[in-house]
């Protein structure tokens, strides 16, 4: 399932840190991004908006 929100879809990848570490990552995009997959709103977190650019992003619920 794919999370959309507004027009804008949830993106997920991973990426390496400096420490040889990875994290994944999630962003919004309205068009198809370079790297990443669509993917579903993660466990715990919800969508805010922020109020003076009006774009989207996760926080923890």
């Amino acid at each position: 399932m794919v999370y959309k929100y507004e027009g804008w879809t949830l993106y997920t990848r991973s990426v390496n840190l400096k420490g040889g570490r990875q994290q994944t990552i999630y962003f919004f995009s309205k068009r198809s991004p370079k790297s990443g997959t669509p993917c579903d709103l993660p466990n715990g977190y919800a969508v805010g908006v922020n109020k003076r650019t009006s774009l989207p992003y996760l926080k923890k619920k």
